[in-house]
C-alpha cells in the first residue's frame, strides 16, 4: 500500500492558528512539543498536576503551566503526552470532563487509543502526532532548523478537518522539515511497540549484555569487552542511519562485512524468529497492554525489580568509568534531566 507522505508545504497552518493548544505531561515529548509550538506561533500551555517537579522546569522554559484539568478545559487541542501506563486514569479524572464538541483530542502514540483504555466521545476530533525520534531529538533538530519525521493518523473526524489539523500540528513542531507519513493508530502503535521490544530496546540491550558477558566469561578484560559490544554501537549504527545496512557494510572492513553476513544469522536465528513473532502475536492481541496496565495498577513492584537488577549490571560501572575519561561525551549530550 502506498504511503502519503507530506511537508511543510502540504501543511495549513490556518487550520492551527487561533487555536489553544494543551500539551499534558512535560517528559521527554512533552517539553519538545511544548517548545516547539511555542516557537511555531502557536498558542501553548503545559498541562501538569501542581505537584509535578516538571511544573518549575517548564515555567523556566518560559511556558505557561496551568493545572491538568484546567489545562484540558481551556484548550481547543488537547495533545496527550503521559506516560501510557498513566494516560487513562488522566484521561478520566482530569482530560475526558474538559472535553466537549468541536474540540480535538491528540496523542503522541497510538497505545491508549488503539487498544481502548481511553475512549474519546463521538463528537471530539481524534489524531495522532509521533515524532520519529524521542522528544531530545525533536527539540534539538527544530532548534537547528531541521526536523524528525512524524507519523500522523486519524482515529475520530466529526469535524472533518482531523487530518488537516495533524498535519499542522506536525508542522508545527518541525515534522514536516523532513517527512510527515499518513498511517494508522493501530499499525503506529503495534509496530512501534514491536520495534521497542524485539529489535531497538529489548533486542539490542540483551545482545550487548550477552556479548558483554560471553567476553568476561571468557577472562577478557571488561573494559575492552565494553569498547567492542556497547561503546562501538553508535559507530555502527550511525552508518546504518545515514544510509542503510549496505551503508554501514561498506564503510567497514572485508573481515567484518564477512563476519557480520555468515555469523549474524546463527545468533539471530530460527529461535529468536519466532520469539519475535510471538511477541508480535502478544502485541497484536492486547496481551501485553493488559499485563502492562496490570503491572502499573499492581504498583509496578516486577517492573521495579527489573529496573533495579538492570542498574546493577557490571556493564553500568565499567562504563560509567570509561565514558568519565571521554569528557567530550558529556558536551554533546541530548538528556538533560535538570530541564527534560
Amino acid at each position: 500500500m502506498a504511503l502519503n507522505v507530506y511537508t511543510d508545504k502540504d501543511a495549513n497552518p490556518a487550520l492551527l492558528a487561533g487555536k489553544k493548544v494543551a500539551v499534558i505531561g512535560y517528559g521527554s515529548q512533552g517539553h519538545a512539543h511544548s517548545l516547539n509550538l511555542r516557537d511555531s506561533k502557536v498558542d501553548v500551555v503545559v498541562g501538569l498536576r501542581r505537584s509535578s517537579p516538571s511544573w518549575a522546569k517548564a515555567e523556566g522554559a518560559g511556558l505557561k503551566v496551568m493545572e491538568t484539568a484546567e489545562a484540558a478545559a481551556w484548550a481547543d487541542v488537547v495533545m496527550m503526552l503521559v506516560p501510557d501506563e498513566m494516560g487513562a486514569e488522566i484521561y478520566e479524572s482530569e482530560v475526558g470532563p474538559g472535553l466537549r464538541k468541536g474540540k480535538a483530542l491528540a496523542f503522541g502514540h497510538g497505545f491508549n487509543f488503539h487498544f481502548k483504555k481511553i475512549v474519546p466521545p463521538a463528537d471530539v476530533d481524534v489524531f495522532m502526532v509521533a515524532p520519529k525520534g524521542p522528544g531530545h531529538l525533536v527539540r534539538s533538530e527544530y532548534a537547528g532548523g531541521r526536523g524528525v519525521p512524524c507519523l500522523i493518523a486519524v482515529g475520530q473526524d466529526p469535524s472533518g478537518h482531523a487530518k488537516g489539523i495533524a498535519l499542522a500540528y506536525a508542522s508545527a513542531i518541525g515534522g514536516g522539515r523532513a517527512a510527515v507519513i499518513e498511517t494508522t493508530f493501530r499499525e503506529e502503535t503495534e509496530t512501534d511497540l514491536f520495534g521497542e521490544q524485539a529489535v531497538l530496546c529489548g533486542g539490542l540491550t540483551e545482545l550487548i549484555r550477552a556479548g558483554y558477558e560471553t567476553l568476561v566469561e571468557a577472562g577478557y578484560n571488561p573494559e575492552m569487552a565494553y569498547f567492542e559490544c556497547l561503546h562501538e554501537v553508535k559507530l555502527i549504527v550511525d552508518l546504518i542511519y545515514e544510509g542503510g545496512i549496505a551503508n554501514m557494510r561498506y564503510s567497514i572492513s572485508n573481515t567484518a562485512e564477512y563476519g557480520d553476513m555468515t555469523r549474524g544469522k546463527r545468533v539471530v536465528g530460527p529461535e529468536a524468529r519466532q520469539a519475535m513473532k510471538s511477541i508480535l502475536a502478544e502485541i497484536q492481541s492486547g496481551k501485553f497492554a493488559d499485563e502492562w496496565m496490570t503491572e502499573h495498577r499492581c504498583g509496578s513492584p516486577h517492573f521495579r525489580e527489573l529496573r533495579r537488577e538492570a542498574e546493577h549490571h557490571p556493564i553500568e560501572a565499567v562504563g560509567a568509568r570509561l565514558r568519565g575519561l571521554m569528557p567530550w561525551m558529556a558536551e554533546r549530550r541530548l538528556v538533560d534531566k535538570s530541564k527534560n
